[in-house]
């Protein structure tokens, strides 16, 4: 894995990222200058297969070993941005993955708390948010369905997998104020869904796009295909 960061005089990658961001405004309307700044700086080959680093900037998901993948850019900004993060949030991420979206979430908020189940996948993603210098992100291992109750609660929750409906936990894990953002559907095609908590009592919905994630695993989401 290279050393590079973005912005270096050696990157080569400079370009390709730089018209991955244009896109990401002028095509798909993502609007926030954080998001924008964050997508701009996270060097998304860091995160892909080396022999598939010439497509890391390109606008479509790209496979990272043990069936799972990367999302595609839009999906990681536009979830990114439905969030509405701020410096002093602490999130809570399940399904770090390649540990893209978490480097994103990193230049975002105060502290990422993120959840991997497959082994192999969380340790390479904590020597690549290492790697870049990003201190504000713990990662474990286990059943993300479940959350992380010994630091939560928290104020914005991210579900990178696809889910029949949002786990129980994570809700109640959920700030009141907070925001968690999901894919729902089933296990092939979902929609992004924000849910807004109100109160303790009162929860607000509202979807968003049509996408295409994998599935969620755990207790709480799908059981894994024979």
């Amino acid at each position: 894995m290279s050393s590079l960061k973005a912005g270096s005089s050696q990157d080569s990658y400079r370009h390709p990222r730089e018209r991955m961001v244009r896109d990401l405004e002028e095509r798909y309307g993502i609007a926030s200058p954080s998001v924008l700044a964050a997508m701009r700086k996270v060097p998304r080959h860091l995160f892909v297969q080396q022999h598939l680093g010439a497509q890391a900037y390109s606008d479509f998901a790209l496979p990272i070993g043990e069936e799972q993948t990367i999302s595609q850019p839009f999906v990681v900004a536009r979830m990114s941005e439905y969030l509405e993060l701020d410096r002093d949030h602490s999130v809570l991420e399940i399904g770090t993955g390649s540990g893209y979206q978490t480097a994103v979430l990193a230049e975002l908020a105060r502290v990422i708390y993120s959840i991997e189940r497959v082994p192999s996948l969380a340790q390479d993603a904590i020597k690549r948010v290492q790697a870049l210098g990003h201190s504000n992100v713990k990662i474990q291992i286990f059943d993300g369905t479940v959350g992380w109750s010994q630091v939560a609660p928290f104020d914005r929750i991210l579900v990178t997998a696809g889910a029949p409906g949002a786990p129980p936990r994570l809700l109640e894990q959920l700030k009141v104020g907070g925001r968690l953002v999901i894919p729902e559907g089933d296990q092939d095609r979902q929609r992004l869904v924000i849910y807004d908590k109100v109160s303790k009592r009162r929860i607000e919905r509202q979807e968003g796009e049509a996408v295409a994630f994998v599935p969620l695993i755990g207790r709480a989401g799908w059981q894994p295909r024979s």
